[in-house]
């Protein structure tokens, strides 16, 4: 398994294929083995690339690991891209992963030249998310008290329809604090002039679609994408360097 440094971790990743950069960020309670199907479906055509994010996988974590920031998360991506001369790529995010590719595109836009965001908790825009976030958290903090870190993070991917075993319970509540750091303003997107997609994972919540709908309408140059499948979208693109 191969590491590089992040932003002060060693991030384990896997590369295959040749052409313009992909970079596949993970969502929460995953790892970067979620993407092995995207990753062969786009290897015959780019030089994909996928990690584990810190806390998940083969990667590190600081001890204690209890929180994290999107700023956290989009350094590590930046010096992934950096050390291993992958940059601009095409990148791909699932929730708070699309918001470390938002903000590599607000922070280092030379690094990222296009964008495809999958169920992006772009909350702070959507006021009417309150309710089915704080529904979310009596949830998790049921189960929890029920059956520990692990029988919450599968409440919460069996509340998603999200069908997999639940991955690093401690990164999974790290991200989950973490996904509300992003100062995201309607300025700011409306500033990000890549090409960029927006999609639904296939069970999106409504609060997370209407987040998706909200940043699809400010990006510039957003396409609002619905459910397809994120390896077409990337496709759709990808432009040579």
């Amino acid at each position: 398994m191969a590491t590089i440094e992040g932003a002060g971790v060693p991030l384990a990743y896997a590369e295959s294929g040749s052409g313009p950069t992909v970079l596949l960020i993970h969502g929460m309670a995953a790892d970067r083995s979620v993407w092995a199907d995207a990753a062969a479906a786009l290897a015959g055509d780019a030089r994909v690339i996928s990690y584990d994010r810190r806390g998940y996988g083969g990667s590190g974590a600081p001890e204690p690991y209890e929180r994290t920031t999107v700023a956290e998360q989009a350094e590590d991506a930046a010096e992934l891209l950096k050390a291993l001369g992958a940059a601009p790529a095409v990148a791909c995010g699932v929730d708070i992963g699309a918001l470390a590719v938002l903000d590599l595109l607000l922070r280092h836009p030379g690094l990222v030249r296009a964008a495809v965001l999958v169920d992006v908790p772009a909350f702070q825009l959507v006021p009417e998310a309150n309710e089915a976030l704080a529904a979310e958290r009596a949830l998790l903090e049921e189960a929890l008290r029920a059956g520990g870190p692990e029988a919450a993070v599968a409440a919460w991917l069996a509340d998603r329809g999200i069908a997999r075993a639940p991955a690093s319970p401690r990164a999974f509540f790290a991200d989950f604090g973490g996904q509300a750091t992003l100062p995201l303003t309607r300025r700011g997107l409306r500033g990000i002039e890549v090409p960029a997609a927006v999609l639904d994972g296939p069970a999106a919540p409504p609060h997370v679609r209407a987040a998706g709908d909200a940043v699809a309408r400010l990006l510039p140059g957003a396409r609002r994408r619905g459910a397809q499948a994120p390896a077409d979208a990337v496709r759709s693109l990808m432009v040579p360097t």
